[in-house]
């Protein structure tokens, strides 16, 4: 790079970090304050718990460009606030970092004092999602207290970068922007181009969404495509994986099956469906995750229904030479 302009750049990169943190900041704000209002308002007893269902179907309706003000959403904004309310010393460290790191943070540590040990170290290395939570399973704050050590050189010595550290979807929602996608390219482009095939196949086939979130207490999983099937009148879940076949891939599956009929699905649907396709260089594989409530005649009807597992792995094959030869 010409010397003459790295300060530019410098400058450039700073800003840009100062501008996703202040947005950051403010969305914790926010939520913040519709906890501490809706939290006051139960306490006061001017308002009922269903006032949460209530508000978030009320945003829907009147302000459906508003996104991130799930019922789940909601409720974790009253619980954050009643986390940290009587402790005005970490009020500033969630501020710091991103809501997603927050959700972890608050819902996986017992005692205040590991909250504040994760809230420091996450300001501190600028941890992604990911790092976070493998940090609190590996029990860093019991190891590092029982130690009584301090955080190693390594630790102190990453080099992050924010941009990724504050990628958090509920950001792009609070301004209204399509979040990146966190796979790779080659995922991106075989989700969007499986997208495309699905919906060539017919009409009864409705596209919901891509990168579908679901709220699971408190943690978020994506779906990759997401339709509606007029004939079988259910939800039918894609997972696509640029990857081996292994059976953990079915298990997260039919979590998320399990996931969409109890929170999604109308009481007058039948069970969602899931269809996982798996691509390695040397094979496809397509499997079907049904519920295991269906009677036999609804799952003979269903694979009716269904794309052909022979179909699909004939298209996967397509677009996965196609992807990797661009």
């Amino acid at each position: 790079m010409d010397n003459r302009f790295t300060d530019i750049i410098k400058f450039i990169k700073q800003s840009r970090t100062n501008a996703i943190k202040a947005v950051n900041a403010e969305l914790i704000n926010l939520y913040w304050k519709i906890g501490e209002y809706i939290s006051k308002k139960i306490e006061q007893s001017e308002w009922g718990n269903s006032v949460v269902t209530e508000l978030a179907n009320f945003i829907q309706t009147h302000e459906p460009e508003i996104k991130g003000f799930s019922d789940k959403n909601i409720w974790r904004m009253k619980q954050f606030y009643e986390t940290y309310k009587d402790f005005p010393k970490l009020s500033p460290l969630v501020r710091e970092i991103s809501w997603t790191n927050n959700l972890l943070i608050f819902s996986r540590c017992k005692t205040t004092e590991e909250m504040e040990f994760y809230l420091k170290i996450t300001c501190q290395e600028n941890y992604s999602k990911r790092e976070l939570d493998r940090q609190i399973s590996a029990s860093l704050f019991e190891r590092t207290m029982i130690g009584n050590s301090k955080l190693s050189t390594s630790l102190r010595e990453r080099n992050h970068d924010l941009t990724n550290t504050f990628r958090d979807s509920y950001v792009f929602e609070f301004l209204n922007l399509p979040a990146p996608h966190s796979e790779s390219d080659l995922q991106r482009g075989l989700v969007r181009q499986m997208k495309n095939f699905i919906l060539e196949l017919g009409k009864d086939f409705l596209f919901i969404g891509e990168e579908y979130k679901l709220q699971v207490g408190n943690s978020d999983f994506f779906i990759d495509l997401l339709f509606y099937h007029r004939g079988l009148q259910c939800l039918v879940a894609f997972e696509l994986k640029a990857d081996k076949f292994k059976p953990d891939h079915l298990g997260q599956l039919n979590f998320y099956l399990e996931a969409l009929d109890r929170d999604v699905k109308k009481p007058n649907e039948n069970p969602s469906i899931g269809v996982l396709l798996c691509k390695d260089k040397d094979s496809e594989v397509v499997e079907y995750a049904l519920s295991r409530s269906l009677s036999p005649t609804m799952v003979s009807e269903y694979k009716t229904l269904l794309p052909d597992k022979k179909l699909l792995q004939q298209k996967l094959h397509e677009l996965f030479i196609n992807n990797t030869d661009d």
